[in-house]
């Protein structure tokens, strides 16, 4: 097993020049690339500490999935300095958004020794979470050998992830279960987890059901739809990837409904100016969310080119559509439009929350359409049938209040007495 660690070790060494070029490569669109490369490689300017709690969220979605996790460890441990490290510069931005200075955010270095090394060196957490899917064998094991206890919380493992790990099958078991323990999202997540080899499998749910929606997110998205017109229908497509727009973009004339408003919001900010292009290329009457302006009667489209306002274009909309389903992206979260009480339209490529949607088409509050054609066709007959709409919505609502808990569950395992990992001591702040 040694051997099998070091050749993996060896092949992120060899790998290591490439992957900094991909990132100055990424940093032409995306300038927070180039930023903090340091600390990628495990050096810091922050203070160092002793003792924190290290919660890792890779990205936006991982981010805002930890809310509930940060503000129960805040509320719990409030003589204790948390640490939450990323692996994007969008993650990072949604960290300092929801958090600001109430914690110290970092990128984590990539799964090098001598990186692991000197991040471990710097912060000395005294207990570490892991947000869904990021296993990183030189992490958890240098964690391990240090007896920090690490936690992989809210873990989801879809199919294709697991066909992945079944090429590193022995690694993957090693480091699983170096882990302290796995609180899986749903039961699919456990038993592929187990079949990988892993032993400290725990079903606790998804932790995203437990975020509630920010009230000032919430009350800015109402006093859009004042602004927009309360009478005007509006269409959501959040969280689009590469190549949806233009499929959105096809189907507009389809929708058959009056004085329609569709908002498309794309997922990561690099796109933003390219769906602008898009736009004008076909002659459709926009407006730019950060131009402050609302859209007038002549436009067709709003463009959510800002970061951090998804609940608030949920807040505002009367039907959502959760990106990443029609291309083969597994879909983004959509239990927050279910919170709002919103109907849900949702692709056929959805792995990455397969179960979740699956409860929810059982609950009557997500309608999964097999392509854009339906998605057409069931957009329009929701926003014209607001009876409909509304009983959607409401049991969008109640599925997503029913399967809240998860947090609960998540800290009965990481402070049960067999953890130790409660109380934490040696606690300070810098």
């Amino acid at each position: 097993m040694i051997r099998t660690r070091c050749a993996y070790s060896l092949l992120l060494y060899l790998l290591l020049p490439v992957v900094l070029l991909r990132l100055w490569w990424r940093g032409r669109h995306e300038s927070g690339y180039r930023r903090n490369v340091g600390e990628r490689l495990g050096r810091y300017r922050l203070p160092r500490l002793t003792g924190c709690i290290w919660l890792h969220a890779v990205s936006v979605g991982e981010t805002r999935a930890a809310q509930p996790i940060i503000e129960r460890l805040l509320e719990r441990y409030p003589d204790r300095q948390i640490l939450m490290t990323h692996m994007t510069p969008t993650g990072r931005i949604a960290g300092e958004q929801m958090y600001g200075d109430r914690v110290l955010r970092c990128y984590l270095p990539y799964d090098l020794p001598g990186a692991v090394r000197r991040f471990l060196d710097h912060f000395h957490p005294s207990l570490g979470l892991v947000m869904e899917t990021e296993v990183w064998p030189n992490t958890i094991h240098a964690c391990r050998k240090r007896a920090i206890r690490v936690y992989l919380a809210n873990a989801r493992l879809s199919e294709k992830s697991y066909l992945g790990y079944l090429r590193v099958r022995a690694l993957a078991r090693q480091t699983l279960n170096e882990l302290s323990a796995i609180a899986a999202q749903g039961q699919a997540d456990a038993e592929r987890l187990r079949a990988l080899g892993a032993t400290n499998v725990s079903v606790t749910g998804n932790i995203k059901f437990d975020v509630a929606p920010d009230p000032y997110l919430v009350d800015r998205g109402r006093q859009w739809r004042q602004a927009w017109g309360e009478s005007r229908p509006v269409f959501l497509a959040a969280s689009t990837r590469d190549g949806e727009e233009a499929l959105l973009l096809d189907i507009l004339d389809r929708l058959e409904v009056r004085n329609l408003l569709t908002v498309i919001v794309p997922r990561h900010p690099q796109r933003f100016d390219a769906v602008a292009e898009m736009l004008d290329r076909r002659g459709v009457s926009y407006v730019r969310r950060s131009s402050g302006t609302p859209p007038g009667a002549q436009d067709r489209v709003l463009l959510g080119d800002s970061m951090g306002e998804m609940v608030a274009y949920y807040a505002a909309c009367d039907v959502a559509f959760i990106g990443g389903s029609l291309k083969p992206f597994g879909a983004h979260n959509l239990v927050e439009a279910c919170a709002l009480a919103k109907p849900v339209l949702i692709g056929p490529s959805a792995f990455n929350f397969q179960e979740a949607v699956a409860l929810g088409i059982a609950a009557g509050g997500v309608i999964q359409i097999p392509d854009v054609n339906a998605l057409a066709t069931q957009a329009t007959a929701l926003l014209t049938d607001p009876v409909r709409a509304r009983r959607v919505g409401d049991a969008a609502a109640t599925f997503a209040c029913s399967h809240r808990g998860a947090i609960e569950r998540l800290f009965a395992l990481i402070e049960s007495p067999a953890s130790s990992a409660s109380p934490l001591p040696g606690a300070h702040r810098p």
